[in-house]
């Protein structure tokens, strides 16, 4: 019988089973995901799995968590240090090298469809308190103005779109984002071929 190595903790698989539920719910959303694919991908049964999570709501939670945490946290790293102008020009290189990670794009997308949805109103509330906990932290590590934060999430949101959709860098569409936006997008976008 072959060894099958050290046995995970409870907070390990239950890490394990929240990497899992991120990756499903970013590449086929809440309602295209089964707590089975879930539980397939993390190797435990769904029994198993409801012993870590009371329902798919809680996992899909739990990976809205991520995405938000993760996005924070690169924001974080990447104005260390800086302020004003600065900072805003690091967060943006950080998210552009972030979404690189075609999960973390699609989920963030995943985020805005469960919001809009309106089924779960707890839901969508969660994901639009930390969404605007995202603008608060961008405000206050930049001092930017309501103008330049929608310029800041604005220019954020249509390279999402494009990116999502795959429309090459030399599209008329990229033209107003300038250099740096073009060889982020040529990046993201040879990862999707």
């Amino acid at each position: 019988m072959a060894s099958r190595g050290p046995r995970m903790s409870a907070e390990e698989r239950r890490e394990s089973v929240v990497r899992a539920a991120y990756t499903e719910f970013a590449r086929t959303g809440y309602h295209g995901t089964s707590t089975e694919a879930i539980a397939r991908r993390v190797g435990v049964s769904q029994p198993y799995l409801f012993r870590l999570f009371p329902g798919k709501q809680a996992l899909f939670r739990a990976a809205a968590e991520r995405c938000f945490d993760v996005t924070l946290a690169t924001f974080e790293k990447a104005t260390e240090g800086l302020s004003g102008h600065d900072a805003k020009e690091a967060m943006a290189e950080g998210y552009a090298k972030l979404i690189l990670d075609r999960d973390v794009l699609l989920m963030q997308m995943q985020l805005y469809v469960a919001a809009a949805s309106a089924e779960n109103p707890e839901l969508s509330e969660f994901i639009r308190r930390r969404w605007t906990g995202l603008w608060d932290f961008v405000r206050g590590r930049t001092g930017s103005t309501d103008e330049e934060l929608t310029h800041f999430f604005g220019t954020g949101m249509l390279i999402n779109v494009l990116v999502s959709l795959g429309i090459p860098p030399g599209d008329r569409c990229w033209n107003a984002l300038g250099d740096d936006c073009k060889i982020a997008a040529r990046e993201l976008l040879a990862l999707t071929d």
